[in-house]
This record gives structure tokens, sequence and C-alpha cells, in this order.
């Protein structure tokens, strides 16, 4: 889901996904972090992610 909204709290610098707004800010309605079993943020991912131009 994609709207023109910031998502509150959610700092995000990755500017190839198609959530990504100028700033540092995600506009996703909703985000999923993976792997339910991660030992540290690197062992993690964000699900949401989509290439720009994807949706």
């Amino acid at each position: 889901m994609h709207n023109d909204k910031i998502t509150e709290g959610v700092k995000c610098v990755v500017n190839t996904c198609s959530y990504y707004k100028e700033g540092d800010y995600c506009t996703a309605g909703k985000i999923e972090i993976r792997p339910r079993n991660a030992k540290s943020s690197n062992e993690t991912d964000c699900a949401t992610f989509e290439p720009n131009g994807f949706k």
C-alpha cells in the first residue's frame, strides 16, 4: 500500500525504494521487517521494499 503520507517514526535512507521520500522518510502504509529469528540489526531486512518503478 502506497500513499504520500510519511510513516511517523520510520527513517529510511534507501532512495531506490518506491516508498522513499526525500528527507529520509518512508511512505508505505505499513512496514514488515524480517526475519523472525534475527539476532542483530545486520540480520534484518525491510520486506516492504519495492524498487523504484515497480508499482
